[in-house]
Protein backbone atom coordinates (compact mmCIF):
# COMPACT_ATOMS: atom_id res chain seq x y z
CA UNK A 1 0.00 0.00 0.00
CA UNK A 2 1.70 3.58 -0.90
CA UNK A 3 1.85 6.20 1.62
CA UNK A 4 -0.95 8.68 1.83
CA UNK A 5 0.08 11.83 0.03
CA UNK A 6 1.23 15.02 2.16
CA UNK A 7 -0.80 18.33 2.58
CA UNK A 8 1.24 21.06 4.24
CA UNK A 9 -1.02 23.65 5.48
CA UNK A 10 0.49 26.77 6.38
CA UNK A 11 -0.91 29.65 8.44
CA UNK A 12 -0.22 33.33 7.62
CA UNK A 13 1.05 36.44 9.70
CA UNK A 14 0.27 36.81 13.43
CA UNK A 15 -1.21 33.45 13.04
CA UNK A 16 -0.45 29.85 14.22
CA UNK A 17 -1.32 26.62 12.85
CA UNK A 18 -4.41 25.97 14.97
CA UNK A 19 -6.49 27.82 12.51
CA UNK A 20 -6.49 24.31 10.40
CA UNK A 21 -7.32 22.35 13.37
CA UNK A 22 -10.74 21.33 11.51
CA UNK A 23 -9.11 20.80 7.94
CA UNK A 24 -6.51 18.94 9.33
CA UNK A 25 -9.25 16.88 10.67
CA UNK A 26 -11.12 16.85 7.87
CA UNK A 27 -8.56 15.79 5.51
CA UNK A 28 -7.02 13.34 7.64
CA UNK A 29 -8.91 10.28 6.01
CA UNK A 30 -6.90 10.40 2.83
CA UNK A 31 -3.71 12.62 3.22
CA UNK A 32 -1.35 12.83 5.97
CA UNK A 33 -1.36 16.57 7.13
CA UNK A 34 1.13 18.67 8.28
CA UNK A 35 0.34 21.67 10.49
CA UNK A 36 3.47 23.67 11.25
CA UNK A 37 4.22 26.74 13.07
CA UNK A 38 6.40 28.93 11.07
CA UNK A 39 9.04 30.28 13.02
CA UNK A 40 8.14 33.05 15.00
CA UNK A 41 4.88 32.25 15.80
CA UNK A 42 3.01 30.03 17.92
CA UNK A 43 4.86 27.40 19.79
CA UNK A 44 7.84 27.54 17.35
CA UNK A 45 10.98 29.20 17.93
CA UNK A 46 11.74 32.65 18.13
CA UNK A 47 14.66 34.04 16.50
CA UNK A 48 16.22 37.23 17.10
CA UNK A 49 15.89 37.71 13.26
CA UNK A 50 15.61 36.24 10.09
CA UNK A 51 11.80 35.91 10.87
CA UNK A 52 11.03 36.20 7.29
CA UNK A 53 8.97 34.44 4.57
CA UNK A 54 12.27 33.60 2.62
CA UNK A 55 13.52 31.86 6.26
CA UNK A 56 10.35 30.46 6.77
CA UNK A 57 10.03 28.48 3.24
CA UNK A 58 13.18 26.90 4.20
CA UNK A 59 12.82 25.87 7.42
CA UNK A 60 9.69 24.22 5.58
CA UNK A 61 11.81 22.08 3.16
CA UNK A 62 13.93 21.18 5.98
CA UNK A 63 10.97 20.12 7.79
CA UNK A 64 9.58 18.03 5.17
CA UNK A 65 12.81 16.63 4.37
CA UNK A 66 12.92 15.35 8.31
CA UNK A 67 9.58 14.32 8.23
CA UNK A 68 10.32 12.69 4.43
CA UNK A 69 6.81 13.31 3.53
CA UNK A 70 7.58 13.29 -0.01
CA UNK A 71 6.59 16.17 -2.32
CA UNK A 72 3.91 18.04 -0.54
CA UNK A 73 0.54 19.63 -1.79
CA UNK A 74 1.42 22.76 -0.05
CA UNK A 75 -1.31 25.24 1.21
CA UNK A 76 -1.11 28.67 2.25
CA UNK A 77 -3.13 31.59 3.87
CA UNK A 78 -1.84 35.01 3.34
CA UNK A 79 1.80 35.39 4.48
CA UNK A 80 1.82 31.56 4.13
CA UNK A 81 0.57 31.74 0.35
CA UNK A 82 3.30 33.55 -0.33
CA UNK A 83 5.84 31.36 1.83
CA UNK A 84 4.56 27.86 0.17
CA UNK A 85 5.17 29.83 -3.19
CA UNK A 86 8.61 31.01 -1.96
CA UNK A 87 8.60 27.07 -1.12
CA UNK A 88 7.76 25.65 -4.73
CA UNK A 89 10.35 28.05 -6.11
CA UNK A 90 13.14 27.56 -3.94
CA UNK A 91 12.88 23.97 -2.96
CA UNK A 92 11.04 22.83 -6.31
CA UNK A 93 11.32 19.16 -5.23
CA UNK A 94 9.55 19.13 -2.37
CA UNK A 95 5.97 20.56 -3.73
CA UNK A 96 4.06 18.30 -5.82
CA UNK A 97 1.53 21.49 -6.32
CA UNK A 98 0.56 24.96 -4.23
CA UNK A 99 -2.73 26.27 -3.25
CA UNK A 100 -2.56 30.15 -2.54
CA UNK A 101 -5.74 31.49 -0.52
CA UNK A 102 -5.42 35.25 -1.12
CA UNK A 103 -2.19 35.32 -0.68
CA UNK A 104 0.31 38.12 0.30
CA UNK A 105 1.78 38.94 -2.94
CA UNK A 106 0.56 41.41 -5.71
CA UNK A 107 0.51 44.65 -3.87
CA UNK A 108 0.04 47.30 -6.12
CA UNK A 109 -1.24 51.10 -6.30
CA UNK A 110 -2.25 52.67 -2.58
CA UNK A 111 -1.29 49.73 -0.92
CA UNK A 112 1.98 49.81 -2.10
CA UNK A 113 2.06 53.74 -1.48
CA UNK A 114 1.03 52.82 2.35
CA UNK A 115 3.83 49.77 3.06
CA UNK A 116 6.37 52.66 4.78
CA UNK A 117 3.77 53.98 7.16
CA UNK A 118 2.58 50.42 7.97
CA UNK A 119 5.93 49.01 8.46
CA UNK A 120 6.98 51.95 10.83
CA UNK A 121 3.79 51.40 12.69
CA UNK A 122 4.70 47.97 12.88
CA UNK A 123 8.44 48.38 13.76
CA UNK A 124 7.02 50.95 16.89
CA UNK A 125 4.23 49.11 18.44
CA UNK A 126 4.49 45.56 17.05
CA UNK A 127 1.26 42.97 18.07
CA UNK A 128 -0.46 46.30 18.93
CA UNK A 129 -0.79 47.22 15.54
CA UNK A 130 -0.78 44.07 13.85
CA UNK A 131 -4.51 43.20 15.32
CA UNK A 132 -5.72 46.68 14.44
CA UNK A 133 -5.13 45.42 11.10
CA UNK A 134 -6.41 41.62 11.84
CA UNK A 135 -9.58 43.17 13.39
CA UNK A 136 -10.60 44.50 10.41
CA UNK A 137 -9.91 41.64 7.99
CA UNK A 138 -13.35 39.82 8.57
CA UNK A 139 -16.59 39.54 6.53
CA UNK A 140 -19.76 40.46 7.94
CA UNK A 141 -20.23 36.72 7.99
CA UNK A 142 -17.74 35.62 9.81
CA UNK A 143 -18.36 33.09 12.34
CA UNK A 144 -18.94 34.57 15.74
CA UNK A 145 -15.73 34.36 17.89
CA UNK A 146 -13.27 34.45 14.84
CA UNK A 147 -12.00 37.16 15.14
CA UNK A 148 -11.45 37.61 19.11
CA UNK A 149 -9.58 34.30 18.14
CA UNK A 150 -7.33 35.80 15.90
CA UNK A 151 -6.84 39.15 17.46
CA UNK A 152 -5.63 36.92 20.29
CA UNK A 153 -3.05 34.83 18.62
CA UNK A 154 -1.99 38.05 17.01
CA UNK A 155 -1.11 40.02 20.21
CA UNK A 156 0.74 36.96 21.42
CA UNK A 157 3.35 36.74 18.11
CA UNK A 158 6.66 38.64 19.53
CA UNK A 159 6.91 42.57 18.21
CA UNK A 160 10.31 41.76 16.46
CA UNK A 161 8.53 39.36 14.65
CA UNK A 162 6.17 41.02 13.15
CA UNK A 163 7.89 43.69 11.75
CA UNK A 164 10.24 41.39 10.59
CA UNK A 165 7.55 39.25 8.68
CA UNK A 166 5.94 42.05 7.53
CA UNK A 167 9.50 43.88 5.84
CA UNK A 168 10.34 40.41 4.63
CA UNK A 169 7.15 40.10 2.61
CA UNK A 170 6.88 43.85 1.11
CA UNK A 171 10.42 45.81 1.21
CA UNK A 172 13.50 43.23 2.32
CA UNK A 173 16.11 43.14 -1.05
CA UNK A 174 14.64 40.15 -2.76
CA UNK A 175 11.08 40.59 -1.69
CA UNK A 176 8.28 39.34 -3.41
CA UNK A 177 5.25 41.04 -2.08
CA UNK A 178 5.08 44.48 -4.67
CA UNK A 179 3.44 42.93 -7.66
CA UNK A 180 6.58 43.53 -10.76
CA UNK A 181 8.28 41.31 -8.12
CA UNK A 182 5.15 38.95 -7.66
CA UNK A 183 4.88 38.52 -10.99
CA UNK A 184 8.59 37.25 -11.25
CA UNK A 185 8.53 34.38 -8.38
CA UNK A 186 5.26 33.43 -10.02
CA UNK A 187 7.18 32.90 -13.31
CA UNK A 188 9.60 30.58 -11.60
CA UNK A 189 7.08 28.69 -10.38
CA UNK A 190 6.99 25.16 -12.51
CA UNK A 191 4.15 23.66 -10.44
CA UNK A 192 0.76 23.77 -11.16
CA UNK A 193 -0.99 25.87 -8.98
CA UNK A 194 -4.25 26.91 -7.25
CA UNK A 195 -5.17 30.63 -5.96
CA UNK A 196 -8.10 31.93 -4.39
CA UNK A 197 -8.78 35.67 -3.94
CA UNK A 198 -11.43 37.94 -2.75
CA UNK A 199 -10.79 40.59 -5.01
CA UNK A 200 -11.73 40.59 -8.21
CA UNK A 201 -8.63 42.84 -9.49
CA UNK A 202 -6.60 40.78 -7.77
CA UNK A 203 -7.54 37.30 -9.24
CA UNK A 204 -8.03 38.87 -12.90
CA UNK A 205 -4.47 40.03 -12.28
CA UNK A 206 -3.17 36.82 -11.48
CA UNK A 207 -4.70 35.29 -14.25
CA UNK A 208 -2.64 36.77 -16.34
CA UNK A 209 0.47 35.38 -14.84
CA UNK A 210 -0.41 31.92 -15.17
CA UNK A 211 1.95 29.54 -17.73
CA UNK A 212 1.81 26.23 -16.34
CA UNK A 213 -0.72 23.72 -17.21
CA UNK A 214 -3.86 22.83 -14.90
CA UNK A 215 -3.31 26.35 -12.72
CA UNK A 216 -6.56 28.37 -11.79
CA UNK A 217 -7.08 31.15 -10.09
CA UNK A 218 -10.57 31.25 -8.35
CA UNK A 219 -12.49 34.36 -6.92
CA UNK A 220 -14.71 34.37 -3.97
CA UNK A 221 -16.73 37.30 -3.24
CA UNK A 222 -17.97 38.96 -0.38
CA UNK A 223 -15.70 36.93 2.10
CA UNK A 224 -12.73 38.76 4.39
CA UNK A 225 -9.59 37.96 3.91
CA UNK A 226 -9.70 35.06 6.56
CA UNK A 227 -11.31 33.08 3.86
CA UNK A 228 -10.59 29.63 4.92
CA UNK A 229 -11.98 30.00 8.06
CA UNK A 230 -14.94 31.98 7.18
CA UNK A 231 -15.64 29.23 4.76
CA UNK A 232 -14.48 26.15 5.87
CA UNK A 233 -16.48 23.25 4.54
CA UNK A 234 -16.01 25.26 1.19
CA UNK A 235 -12.17 25.12 1.73
CA UNK A 236 -12.05 21.85 2.54
CA UNK A 237 -13.98 20.78 -0.09
CA UNK A 238 -11.38 22.76 -2.32
CA UNK A 239 -8.40 21.30 -0.66
CA UNK A 240 -9.76 17.70 -0.94
CA UNK A 241 -10.77 18.41 -4.51
CA UNK A 242 -7.35 20.12 -5.59
CA UNK A 243 -5.30 17.57 -3.44
CA UNK A 244 -7.18 14.61 -4.76
CA UNK A 245 -7.00 15.66 -8.88
CA UNK A 246 -3.30 16.32 -8.04
CA UNK A 247 -1.87 13.13 -6.79
CA UNK A 248 -4.03 11.12 -8.56
CA UNK A 249 -6.35 9.63 -6.51
CA UNK A 250 -9.52 7.53 -7.27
Amino acid sequence: MSPAPALLLVHGWGGDGREWSPHAEALADRFRVVVPDLRGHGRSEVPLDGNTPVEMADDLAALTEALRTGPVIAVGHSMGGQVVNLLAVRHPHAVRSVIALDPAHGAHGTEVDGIPARLADYRENGSRAAAAFVAGAFGPDAPRGLRTAHIRTVLGTPDHVIAQAYAGMYTDSGAVGVRPHSEAYLRDRTQCALTVWTSASAAAWERGTLHVPGSRVDHWPGTGHYLHEERLDETIRLIRDWATETVGLS
